[in-house]
C-alpha cells in the first residue's frame, strides 16, 4: 500500500517562502518520478512540477518557473518543493504525486498518477 504524506503548507505573506515535503511509503521510491500537482478553490488540479526517478529530469509549469524548485532525497524517500516568491494566485491544496506501480514515468496529467497525499494547503496573504 503505497502512502503520502505533506508537510509544510501553511500561511505565508507575499514574497514570502515555503517548503513542502512529502514522505512516500509502501514501495521502492527511488524507480518512481514523482510531482507535485496543486487546486485552487473552483479550478482544475493542476501539475507545478516533476522529477524524475534519478533527479536528472525536471519540469516546472510556466507559473512556478524561476520561483519553485522540486528537488528529492532518495534516501530518506522524500520529495521536496521549494516555494518562493509566493503570490497570492499560488494559494491552492497542495498535493504530491506517484503513478501507478510498474509505470516508473508519471507524466503532466494528474490521470496518469494513481497515488496523491492528503494535501497540504498553501494559503500566500496580499
Amino acid at each position: 500500500q503505497v502512502q503520502l504524506v505533506e508537510s509544510g503548507g501553511g500561511l505565508v505573506q507575499a514574497g514570502g517562502s515555503l517548503r513542502l515535503s512529502c514522505t512516500a511509503s509502501g514501495r521502492t521510491f527511488s524507480i518512481y518520478t514523482m510531482g507535485w500537482f496543486r487546486q485552487a478553490p473552483g479550478k482544475d488540479r493542476e501539475v507545478v512540477a516533476t522529477i524524475s526517478s534519478s533527479s536528472a529530469t525536471t519540469y516546472y509549469a510556466d507559473s512556478g518557473k524561476g520561483r519553485f524548485t522540486i528537488s528529492r532525497d532518495n534516501a530518506k524517500n522524500t520529495v521536496y518543493l521549494q516555494m518562493d516568491s509566493l503570490k497570492p494566485e499560488d494559494t491552492a491544496v497542495y498535493y504530491c504525486a506517484a503513478p501507478p506501480t510498474g509505470r516508473s514515468w508519471g507524466g503532466l496529467h494528474p490521470s496518469n498518477y494513481d497515488y496523491w497525499g492528503q494535501g497540504t494547503q498553501v494559503t500566500v496573504s496580499s
